[in-house]
């Protein structure tokens, strides 16, 4: 059965929102698509804009032509800190997380070859760049009373309709959070009442308010090694292309539980593990031009990414009861009950970028920079050879949910001798046709940083603080509204690229 082969993102509690976590294979895709600029620190500083500079591994991934614009090699290394923190709205109720840890962002082998300008070819570079294009470093907790429903009446919704032979091994709702909690006699078919009930309606002994709480937890990230080389034709013309070799491991736990005041039930507390690895491939092309001393532009294109990915999903449940005589032979005390790891495999194709900047130079005493991207992200599209794994449904959920977007950056730098300040702005706006939930999922972020230069050694330093807003439903029900947790996401990354030339 296709629910079967699905179920790492198709359980009723696996609704991970984004800039965190994914709700579903839909929203998977989004987070999967819109990753950030990735590049050196010098970069970063500047809002990301790369698109028309050169002379820095981060064009290596966004523009090789500007690895044309190099003169000698270098080797670099980019150490950062990052540090997460996010504050949650339920019921009223307010809680805030944080998550903070070391991370290598940044990674370069740049190889230049000089050449005797013979047809205006003045020489070229290889560059063996690596770059972490998504963090999913991220944590968030709420808590409220919720007096509206349970996520017992997700069980019963999702139950109903069929006998309990959906629960047999091998059937849809066997290695679900709704099979849990049939195992865990959360809920049972109406015919444990009466026998002459339907059979294909479901109940529940507990109809007391909760106290629900959750603890959503993830982690890893998305990273690119680029092959890329660029060409100078006379200081004018500069021309580039490389391969990308991308990386994607995801990992997400959730904690959730419900308490109850009231008999028979005392708790239910649900936990869910899911894994999401995979790689993929693009191609990149680019140029950029200077037609005049002080101003040049630039323009890239970037192919479709073309990921294999495997999921992993388990997820167990407990549950305490108050020495309850569920039926004449069955007393229930703490109960307990786990799925089987379920393992899906499928294709991702996520959207492909056009690029486009331009950068003005101040004489000898800096440049303004900006860049625009565009993608549409709804073109993003699973498939799968698996047998009885179809998704048509959610190919459909993306063209209609998300629209195409143009993202924006801006950065300047100033020199005064062998020292650089930097300063940069860059935004992203909200994926979706509609807003979702009340919710607009733009995100800006501002930075700032600065550099030292000498012949044979740099460094560069940035700080880039970002902020955006998401939302999220642990799980949902037709009437009334499913609950709907909000969170303000604000993220700190200060970065070093440490720069050796030969």
């Amino acid at each position: 059965m296709k629910k079967i082969g699905r179920m790492a993102l198709c359980g009723c509690a696996l609704l991970y929102s984004l800039m965190t976590t994914a709700q579903s294979y839909t929203e998977t895709a989004l987070l999967f698509s819109r990753s950030r600029p990735g590049g050196s620190a010098r970069i970063q500083g500047m809002g990301g804009v790369q698109n028309s500079l050169g002379g820095d591994y981060s064009s290596g991934y966004s523009n090789p032509a500007g690895l044309g614009m190099y003169n000698r090699s270098e080797f670099t290394f980019s150490p950062a800190f990052n540090a997460n923190s996010t504050s949650s709205d339920y019921l009223g109720e307010s809680t805030s997380d944080s998550k903070s840890r070391l991370i290598l962002p940044g990674l370069s082998f740049v190889f230049h070859t000089d050449k005797e300008g013979k047809l205006g070819f003045l020489g070229g570079t290889f560059g063996i760049t690596f770059n972490r294009i998504n963090d999913f470093n991220r944590s968030f907790t709420y808590t409220g009373i919720n007096s509206d429903n349970s996520i017992i009446d997700y069980f019963i919704q999702d139950a109903n309709g069929t006998d309990k032979s959906q629960f047999a091994k091998d059937n849809f709702n066997y290695n679900t959070p709704t099979g849990l909690a049939y195992f865990n006699y959360v809920i049972g078919p109406q015919t444990v009442i009466d026998p002459n009930f339907d059979p294909t309606l479901y109940f529940s002994d507990q109809g007391d308010i909760p106290l629900q709480h959750e603890e959503v937890e993830t982690s890893r990230s998305q990273n690119q090694w680029n092959l890329s080389y660029g060409a100078n034709l006379g200081d004018i013309v500069y021309l580039g292309g490389g391969i990308g070799i991308t990386s994607l491991n995801f990992r997400s736990k959730k904690n959730y539980s419900e308490s109850f005041d009231k008999d028979p039930l005392s708790s239910i507390q649900l936990e869910e593990n899911l894994s999401i690895s995979g790689s993929g491939i693009n191609a990149t092309i680019g140029s950029i031009v200077r037609p005049i001393e002080f101003f040049q532009f630039g323009i890239s294109l970037t192919s479709p990414t073309s990921y294999q990915i495997t999921d992993n999903y388990s997820a167990s449940m407990n549950t305490t009861w108050n020495d309850f005589q569920y039926d004449p032979s069955t007393i229930l005390s703490d109960e307990k009950a786990s799925t089987d790891v379920i393992v899906t495999d499928y294709s991702l194709t996520t959207p492909f970028k056009l690029s486009g900047g331009a950068t003005f130079f101040i004489q000898k005493h800096g440049f303004i920079s900006a860049d625009v991207e565009y993608l549409d992200y709804g073109n993003a599209k699973y498939s799968s050879n698996t047998t009885g794994v179809s998704f048509g449904e959610d190919n459909s959920d993306i063209k209609s949910l998300y629209k195409s977007a143009i993202n924006y950056r801006v950065g300047g730098e100033y020199r005064f001798k062998d020292y650089r300040a930097r300063a940069g702005y860059a935004f992203m706006p909200d994926p979706f046709k509609a807003p979702q939930n009340g919710v607009d999922r733009k995100t800006s972020s501002y930075s700032v940083g600065f550099g030292y230069r000498k012949q044979n050694f740099f460094i560069d330093a940035a700080i880039v603080y970002s902020e955006g807003n998401t939302s999220y439903r642990p799980y949902r029900v037709n009437s009334p509204l499913s609950p709907l947790v909000q969170t303000a996401n604000k993220n700190t990354l200060v970065m070093f690229t440490l720069g050796f030339p030969f």
